[in-house]
C-alpha cells in the first residue's frame, strides 16, 4: 500500500500580475501551505486564511529568498524516487495539475538552462543502467508519447494529426492502439523524441499564457531490466507515466472565445471527471476496513482518466505536483487547485513489483526444491527424490528458455544499433559499416521502408533475370541495375 504523495509549487508574479500590481497570497513553511483571501472580513480568520499540509511545499516564487526551491531540488526529492521504483519493478507516475500558466509545463518539462523533472528522469535511468551493466544486468527502454485534444488522442512521435484509439485489455487494462513505440538506446535518442513530442503538441496564447497547453501529454516510459540474482534469473518491467496536463481555466480569465472556448470545454470536462475519480478514491480509502462500500469509479468518462486508471488507485507509485499562481487576481483558481491536492493525498494505491511469470515460477521452485531437500534430508524421506529431479528439471528448463529468449532480444538490439539509423533534421540516415537491402515500396498508398541486415556466410542472394522486360514487382526496377549474380 502506497499513499499518493503530493508536492505544491508556487512560481514568481507573470507579467500579466506585475501590471495588474497584484498582491501575494501564498505563504509556505515547512510542508505546510497556506493562502490568504485579501477580499475576506479580516475579523473571520477562517474565511481569510486557509491552510494545507502536503508532503512538499515548494517556494519557488523569488530566488533571492533562502526557501526558494530550484528545479534540482524538486528533482531531488520527486524524480528520484520515479527512478528507484524503475529499478526496484514498480510502476510510477508523476502528473502537474494547476491552473494554466501555473507553471506546470516548466517544472515538468523546464527550459534548456534548466531542465525539468521528465529529462532529469530519463538521463538519471540511462546513468544507472550504464552502472548495472557493469554488474552483468541488461537493460531494454522504449518510450511512447501521446496527447489527449479535445478528447481524441494523438500520437505525438508521429505528428498531431495521428489519431489513434483506446482501447481495454482483460488482462493488462485500457491501452492505446498502434501507439509509436521506440526502442532508445542512450539519453540522446530519449531527448530527441521528447523534443520531437514537444514539437508536434498542441499549443495556443490565451491572456493567461503566451504558449498555453491546450492537451493532456503522458510521456511513457516502458523499462525492462534483466539479470541473475543469487544465481536466479531476475526480469522486471516498470511503466513510468510522466503526465503534463492541459490547466484549468475560466472563459473569462483567459479571454477564451470560438475555438479556444470549445478546447476549454474540453480540458475542463476531463479535469473535473479526474477530480470526480480523485474524491471517490479519496472517499473510499478513507472508510474503516473491513466497512467499505460499494463505490463507483468513474474512470471511463474521460479519456485521460480511463489511460491513467492504473496510476489513480492502482497497481503505481504515483506522485501530484499541482502547481499555483502567487497571486491575488488568481485566488479562487490556487484555493481550488488546493482544495484537489489535498483530496489526492488521501487515495492509496496498491503498487506491486511487475516480475515475468517464468521468473516467478523458477524463483518460486527452487524455494520449494530447498523446502524438499530439508524435509529429505531431516525425515531421511526417500520417496521426495523424485520430486525434487521433477522440479528441477522443471526449473532448469524454464531458466534455459529465459536466458535463450534474453540472448536473442539482446542480439536484435545490437542489429538495431549496427544497422546505424540517425536523424538528420527532418530526414533518417542510414549510416551503416555492414551489408544490407533497402527495399523501398513503389505503391503510392504505402509508406513503409524495409531494412534488412545481411549475415556473413549465412544469407545467398540469388538473381534470377530471365529477361530484363519481364521483371515485376517492387524491386524490378532497382534489380535491373544490379550485376548478375550465378
Amino acid at each position: 500500500m502506497a499513499s499518493v504523495k503530493v508536492a505544491v509549487r508556487v512560481r514568481p508574479f507573470n507579467q500579466r500580475e506585475l501590471d495588474l500590481e497584484a498582491k501575494l497570497i501564498i505563504q509556505m513553511q515547512g510542508n505546510r501551505t497556506g493562502i490568504l483571501n485579501c477580499k475576506a472580513n479580516a475579523r473571520d480568520e477562517s474565511i481569510r486564511y486557509k491552510e494545507f499540509t502536503f508532503d512538499y511545499s515548494y517556494w519557488s516564487h523569488n530566488k533571492e529568498s533562502p526557501n526558494f526551491v530550484s528545479q534540482e531540488q524538486v528533482y531531488n526529492d520527486l524524480g528520484t524516487e520515479v527512478v528507484d521504483c524503475a529499478f526496484q519493478g514498480y510502476n510510477g507516475c508523476v502528473f502537474a495539475y494547476g491552473q494554466t500558466g501555473s507553471g506546470k509545463t516548466f517544472t515538468m518539462m523546464g527550459s534548456p538552462e534548466e531542465q525539468g523533472l521528465i529529462p532529469r528522469v530519463c538521463k538519471s535511468i540511462f546513468d544507472r543502467m550504464v552502472e548495472n551493466s557493469m554488474k552483468g544486468t541488461t537493460h531494454r527502454v522504449s518510450v511512447s508519447y501521446l496527447e489527449i485534444y479535445q478528447e481524441k488522442v494523438a500520437d505525438l512521435l508521429k505528428g498531431h494529426n495521428s489519431a489513434v484509439r483506446v482501447r481495454e485489455h482483460p488482462k493488462k487494462g485500457p491501452y492505446v492502439e498502434g501507439l509509436t513505440t521506440l526502442i532508445v538506446t542512450n539519453y540522446e535518442q530519449i531527448l530527441e523524441c521528447i523534443t520531437r513530442g514537444n514539437a508536434n503538441r498542441t499549443t495556443a496564447a490565451t491572456n493567461m499564457n503566451d504558449v498555453s497547453s491546450r492537451s493532456h501529454a503522458i510521456f511513457t516510459i516502458t523499462f525492462v531490466q534483466a539479470g541473475y540474482c543469487n544465481g536466479i534469473p531476475s526480469e522486471t518491467v516498470s511503466k513510468i507515466h510522466l503526465v503534463d496536463l492541459a490547466g484549468s481555466e475560466r472563459a473569462d480569465a483567459t479571454g477564451s472565445t470560438g475555438k479556444r472556448l470549445k478546447e476549454g470545454a474540453h480540458i475542463n470536462k476531463s479535469l473535473v471527471t479526474l477530480g470526480s475519480v480523485i474524491s471517490s478514491l479519496a472517499e473510499l480509502c478513507s472508510e474503516p476496513s473491513g466497512y467499505r462500500r460499494s463505490f463507483f469509479i468513474p474512470y471511463r468518462d474521460s479519456v485521460l482518466t480511463w489511460l491513467l486508471k492504473d496510476s489513480l488507485g492502482g497497481n503505481s507509485k504515483t506522485i501530484m505536483i499541482a502547481t499555483i499562481s502567487p497571486a491575488d487576481c488568481n485566488y479562487a483558481e490556487s484555493l481550488s487547485t488546493l482544495r484537489y491536492a489535498n483530496r489526492a493525498k488521501n487515495i492509496i494505491n496498491k503498487p506491486t513489483i511487475n516480475e515475468d511469470p517464468n521468473v516467478k515460477l523458477i524463483r518460486e521452485l527452487r524455494e520449494e526444491i530447498s523446502k524438499l531437500r530439508a524435509l529429505m534430508f531431516n525425515e531421511h524421506r526417500s520417496d521426495m527424490l523424485a520430486k525434487i529431479h521433477e522440479k528441477e528439471a522443471r526449473e532448469k528448463e524454464l531458466t534455459e528458455e529465459w536466458t535463450s529468449k534474453w540472448r536473442e532480444a539482446q542480439a536484435i538490439l545490437r542489429e538495431q544499433t549496427a544497422l546505424g539509423l540517425r536523424k538528420a533534421g527532418p530526414g533518417v540516415v542510414l549510416d551503416s559499416d555492414r551489408p544490407h537491402l533497402v527495399a523501398i515500396d513503389d505503391d503510392p498508398l504505402s509508406t513503409g521502408v524495409t531494412l534488412y541486415h545481411l549475415k556473413v556466410n549465412i544469407n545467398y542472394i540469388i538473381i534470377c533475370l530471365i529477361k530484363e522486360r519481364c521483371i515485376r514487382g517492387t524491386f524490378g526496377k532497382r534489380i535491373a541495375s544490379l550485376p548478375y549474380l550465378y
